[in-house]
């Protein structure tokens, strides 16, 4: 049996699937010599090995055998409880358990959104680029994702509003908004505040359901705090999702929705077909450590390093790209990743291929560009390698950016 005789029996969604481009590479980076820049893991010295290690028994002890049975389908309400005073203190008050429901992780919140409010053809707004995770949701569910190209302040709300005025004049009304609006991935940009208030608006005014899309919001190393778009949200338009695997550790794989409360209804009956319920063990974890607050002293270790990393890889970019080859990056205050854009006429495949001849690797930025754009674009992340690997890696980027200028002058 091959793929080919396969088709006959695919859904129209596995039809529409496509292997991750980053999970390939990664593939391609295994090789221990090769510095990767591509993965987008947090730190694994950020971890609480020791504490998690120390509490476990305790809490095993504490709930025995509920701890490894089934759970409800909307959540542990103890860790709910847990999460709405943490979202208090983020400036999002008077949640109830109704509005919040846990996931497994943050993606399948994506997947989630996606089967309840996207069926096939049906038009939606995301940026240029987005969440490689989102746009696969997305297009499994059949969605037309329309783009919107981003600058250092995240998506413009005049380009926003011209498209929609654009689509309502071909008899298109797009369902959903997807904004990633704090140190976006892959950009590394921030949705300013006056942003934020107009998109909103904007929102309104054409009837958008809008997806706030936040696992790094809460790890801002520099600048000023703005506030989560939910904070903002005066008639339950928006839907936003978190999760502790860049805040804590992936190994959870829990995360949470927030909404309205017949939206989070909602969410609740897919997930039922989905996975019934997300660990009971994993959410009680989770409960416990929050209820020792220690998390604030968590994640102010953690931003502290990637504050660190981040001024490694900015200097040696400046140290190492010679401004005359016209290549530009992203200054991030936060998050995992900066954004590199090449001169006009340079393409970032043909830019790997001499980087992986250096031994590093980076992600091709068409790969978060829902109209096959950003050919002249790359991710890059900074949270998972050390720091004198982020010096060598750019570097050695740098060296193949010089090789790629000689064969191919911009």
């Amino acid at each position: 049996m091959d793929d080919t005789y396969l088709q006959k029996f695919l859904s129209d969604s596995a039809r529409r699937a496509k292997r991750s481009e980053i999970r390939e590479l990664l593939k391609l980076t295994a090789r221990p010599e090769v510095i990767s820049l591509a993965g987008g893991l947090p730190a694994p010295e950020t971890f609480p090995v020791e504490e998690i290690a120390d509490m476990l028994p305790g809490a095993m002890r504490k709930f025995g055998a509920n701890a490894l049975q089934y759970g409800t389908t909307e959540g542990d309400n103890g860790l709910k409880e847990q999460i709405i005073q943490m979202m208090a203190e983020d400036g999002l008050t008077g949640l109830t358990p109704d509005e919040v429901m846990i996931t497994t992780a943050s993606q399948q919140g994506l997947d989630l959104v996606s089967r309840v409010f996207l069926a096939p053809g049906d038009a939606m707004i995301c940026g240029l680029p987005s969440y490689l995770g989102a746009l696969s949701a997305f297009n499994a569910a059949g969605a037309l994702m329309n783009g919107i190209p981003l600058d250092d302040d995240g998506m413009p709300p005049e380009a926003l509003e011209e498209q929609l005025k654009s689509m309502r004049e071909r008899n298109i009304e797009p369902k959903l908004l997807y904004l990633v609006p704090d140190f976006q991935n892959p950009a590394g940009v921030t949705l300013t505040l006056p942003r934020r208030k107009k998109i909103l608006d904007i929102a309104r005014r054409y009837d958008l359901l809008v997806l706030e899309d936040s696992p790094y919001r809460q790890l801002r190393f520099t600048g000023e705090n703005v506030p989560n778009m939910k904070s903002m949200d005066e008639d339950g338009r928006v839907i936003s999702l978190f999760t502790f695997s860049k805040i804590l550790f992936p190994g959870l794989r829990l995360g949470w929705a927030v909404g309205h409360p017949d939206v989070i209804a909602r969410l609740v009956v897919a997930k039922q077909s989905v996975d019934l319920c997300t660990s009971a063990l994993s959410q009680l974890v989770a409960r416990e450590y929050l209820k020792t607050g220690k998390l604030p002293a968590q994640l102010e270790r953690t931003r502290g390093v990637y504050r660190e990393k981040c001024e490694v890889i900015l200097k040696a970019l400046d140290d190492n790209i010679d401004p005359s080859w016209g290549v530009k990056w992203t200054r991030p205050e936060g998050g995992l990743f900066l954004w590199m854009t090449l001169p006009n006429g340079l393409n970032s495949k043909d830019l790997l291929t001499h980087a992986l001849e250096e031994n590093v690797a980076f992600v091709i930025g068409n790969a978060f560009y829902c109209d096959g754009g950003g050919s002249d674009t790359m991710r890059l992340n900074f949270s998972y390698p050390s720091k004198e690997q982020l010096k060598t890696g750019i570097e050695r980027i740098a060296k193949a950016i010089k090789k790629l200028l000689e064969e191919q002058p911009a």
